[in-house]
């Protein structure tokens, strides 16, 4: 009985040593994560603030405003 009390602990301990090296994996991918999705927005916000998509925009929301109902 004690040997399996002992054997079970130390499967407990050993998976507790496992997760804290596994902890700042998370981190790092949300970091990364984090990167590239601001990387992202700024090409997007460079797109949608040059001069031939800000006029297409610029129309479609005069289209959209003078449409009849």
């Amino acid at each position: 009985m004690y040997q399996v009390v002992r054997a079970r602990l130390r499967a407990l301990v050993c998976g507790m040593r496992a997760a804290r090296r596994d902890a700042g994996m998370v981190t790092s991918e949300y970091a990364v994560g984090i990167v590239a999705a601001v990387a992202f927005a700024v090409v997007l916000y460079k797109v949608v603030t040059s001069g031939a998509v800000g006029a297409e925009l610029q129309g479609i929301v005069q289209e959209a405003l003078n449409a009849r109902m």
